[in-house]
């Protein structure tokens, strides 16, 4: 389950420095995150740290990218060994 950045970013750019996976980067008018990146902080933190510090709640789970716990586990293995 990617997570997603919605229209209602402020673009407070508190969100991108706490991506361990560098998955958070600024798009055309607001922050965006790279689904083949995002692990919900799996295998770093047990939630997702943008979710913890953004102070306008805009960044629910991505339902075009829909994952399970093994599949963001396998997701985070593979970003380690790149």
């Amino acid at each position: 389950m990617a997570l997603m950045i919605t229209d209602e970013c402020i673009n407070c750019d508190v969100c991108e420095p706490e991506c361990p996976n560098q998955a958070i980067y600024l798009g055309e008018e607001i922050y965006e995150i790279d689904p083949g990146k995002c692990t919900e902080c799996v295998g770093h933190f047990d939630e997702p740290q943008c979710v913890q510090v953004c102070p306008v709640a805009c960044i629910p789970v991505n339902p075009q990218h829909v994952e399970n716990q093994e599949s963001l586990w396998a997701k985070y293995r593979r970003l380690q060994s790149q």
